[in-house]
């Protein structure tokens, strides 16, 4: 079926989507269900988000446990916090946005050396999230490629722009670093001890790095970025140049919940809790859904990077959070499952990972 502008209603296959063509207009396969509603978002400040000053991590026990306390309050309520002081300096976090934005100003014949739907592929680039077989398509383009150990995996990312490598790189090393610091809070948060997962996502741990592009949109009401959904990760943690980011706050509108804008603050950078702390904490924690809007006349970019264990590293409930009073609520899982799982799901329906793993009673 055509609509009225000459152009396919059903779907755009790779390197001819309606964001890449910067098409006038939103076709019919981006819009979005009713389900999404409602899509007004409560502006956001500093009441609302929480902001922790992880630099305390590192100074006196008492501020230490103060730290402690307010991430965990986050965990909790949000699932979801920015960090500031993180100790990565400002023209790191400039320079890997400016070689992302780079990458994708090249010409298309430069990105489609990457170009893949295989989502096992160590580097891919693509548009939408499953091209050719979603339901919904969504006004994003990115450039997916793992990052830890970044010797195994630097020589196959993009030589252009020609700082790329070096540039990302640089990110990728200083925000695993700050990961490792952040997993040791959470772990600690929960009385497991600061070393409970570091040793584990030190020598074997998975990073993978979104690099995301969020075109002008000539329609912002009409399309999303991405749908609602969580993170497989254990955490996430996010660079973005323009705000577009919202999440759910399950606890406001008397329990109903609400969409909830993140602004964009310079040099802040966001920590999404993923399903496999959710596994980890036996639910005390909750992985956060969030989507991202668009912006009619300016191009999103945002750097997620996603951080767990190994390919097939099993996250299960430890035995110090069970009881005959509190069973545990979820399967082991890995990586690689949920690769099989995004292979066999549509995420735009809805679906999520981390209901697979519920037990039930």
């Amino acid at each position: 079926m055509e609509n009225e502008k000459g152009e396919s209603s059903s779907t755009f296959k790779m390197d001819n989507s309606a964001q890449e063509r910067s098409l006038p207009y939103v076709p019919d396969c981006y819009a979005v269900p009713p389900s999404y509603e409602p899509r007004d978002a409560l502006d956001s400040n500093s009441e609302i988000v929480p902001t922790i000053d992880i630099s305390r991590l590192k100074s006196s026990d008492d501020e230490r446990r103060g730290v402690i306390q307010e991430l965990s309050s986050a965990c909790q309520r949000f699932g979801f916090f920015q960090i500031v002081n993180h100790g990565i300096n400002q023209n790191i976090l400039d320079d890997a946005l400016e070689v992302a934005h780079g990458f994708f100003e090249l010409p298309a014949k430069e990105k489609k050396k990457f170009m893949s739907n295989d989502v096992y592929a160590p580097v891919r680039y693509t548009t939408s999230i499953k091209d050719g077989l979603d339901k919904i398509q969504f006004w994003r383009i990115f450039l997916k490629h793992y990052a830890h150990p970044l010797h195994r995996w630097i020589h196959l990312w993009p030589q252009n722009p020609p700082e790329y490598r070096e540039k990302m790189g640089k990110f990728c090393e200083e925000v695993r670093s700050l990961s490792l610091e952040i997993m040791g809070a959470i772990t600690e948060s929960l009385g497991l001890g600061r070393d409970n997962l570091s040793s584990r996502m030190d020598k074997n741990g998975m990073q993978v790095m979104a690099v995301n592009c969020y075109p002008p949109c000539p329609d912002p009401t009409a399309a999303l970025g991405l749908p609602p959904h969580s993170d497989y990760s254990c955490i996430t943690i996010l660079l973005q140049n323009l705000t577009g980011l919202e999440i759910f706050h399950p606890s406001a509108h008397g329990g109903s919940g609400r969409w909830v804008l993140v602004p964009e603050v310079k040099g802040v950078l966001k920590v999404h809790i993923g399903d496999h702390v959710e596994v980890l904490s036996n639910g005390l924690y909750k992985s956060v859904i969030h989507k991202v809007t668009l912006n009619e006349e300016k191009t999103r970019i945002s750097l997620a990077s996603l951080h767990s264990l190994g390919m097939d590293d099993k996250m299960s409930v430890p035995y110090q959070l069970v009881n005959n009073e509190n069973p545990a609520r979820y399967r082991e899982s890995s990586f690689n499952d949920f690769l099989d799982f995004l292979v066999k799901n549509d995420i735009s329906q809805g679906e999520r990972f981390i209901d697979t793993l519920r037990i039930k009673d």
